[in-house]
């Protein structure tokens, strides 16, 4: 007779293999507190949100333009099969005579001349921005397949207490996120990727601070700033959003009648 000892060990480690398999790792833990920190099941549900305040752009440290905004965002149910799951309409300046319309898979500058449909490389970072933006990926991307999230450390980051986690997709792209200890929300999030053309590699940084309940028990921040290689090259001040709020008919709609002009890359 075979001794029993062996197959009971066989057995008792493969259910210890089933248990880590089914306990969350401390990256998806602290994750899991960043989104109940968010809102919860009210940020995962969010449909609408409505941003006003100031906007600013910058050519290496330089401020190359600034303009009032007024955005509506629009969420969708699930992601689609082609581009990205929000929608999103920028009204620009006092008179809100210039926007910027970006749909889920393409983007038009509008102005009275006509709809521009915006040249492939400003489609291209917006595209890459979004998908690495922390709070897109907590909405729409957490639960894809194969993405991981790996515990860092903790660190302090300003004078504040942050854990960090990497949130790694199956294609091995990387978002590193920095988290206040104390409020679970995000204060900082970086990624790099490589230009296949030039093979420079740009590093991206996305600062988050002031953040607000904006209805609905979600939290957003009203200061946002974002970094390329070192060098400033956004900023939004928000002085008032909401969630879930009805937005105008037809806000994602090419004004009737316009021009679609020849896109210019």
């Amino acid at each position: 007779m075979k001794p029993l000892i062996p197959l009971m060990v066989i057995a008792l480690c493969g259910a210890d293999v089933s248990l880590q398999a089914q306990t969350p790792t401390k990256g998806k833990q602290i994750i899991d507190q960043v989104v109940q920190a968010l809102g919860g099941d009210a940020f995962l549900q969010m449909k609408t949100r409505v941003s006003s305040g100031r906007v600013y752009t910058f050519f290496h440290d330089r401020t190359s333009g600034a303009d009032v905004a007024r955005i509506f965002t629009s969420y969708d149910s699930a992601p689609p099969a082609k581009g990205l799951a929000i929608r999103e309409r920028q009204l620009l300046g006092k008179k809100q005579d210039y926007s910027v319309l970006f749909l889920n898979d393409q983007a038009f500058d509008v102005t009275f001349r006509g709809a521009r449909p915006v040249p492939d490389d400003s489609w291209e970072r917006y595209e890459r921005t979004t998908t690495n933006d922390v709070l897109y990926i907590l909405r729409f991307r957490r639960n894809e397949p194969a993405l991981q999230y790996e515990y860092v450390g903790n660190q302090v980051y300003l004078s504040t207490h942050v854990e960090v986690v990497d949130i790694i997709d199956h294609e091995g792209h990387a978002v590193r996120v920095s988290i206040d200890h104390n409020t679970m929300l995000p204060v900082r999030a970086t990624f790099d990727w490589l230009d296949p053309l030039t093979r420079q590699r740009f590093d991206e940084v996305t600062d988050f601070s002031k953040w607000r309940n904006v209805g609905d028990g979600v939290m957003w921040p009203f200061t946002i700033e974002r970094q390329r290689n070192g060098y400033k090259v956004f900023q939004m001040f928000a002085d008032r959003m909401e969630v879930n709020q009805p937005l105008p008919a037809g806000i994602f709609d090419l004004p009737a009648g316009a021009k679609v002009l020849k896109k210019v890359n």
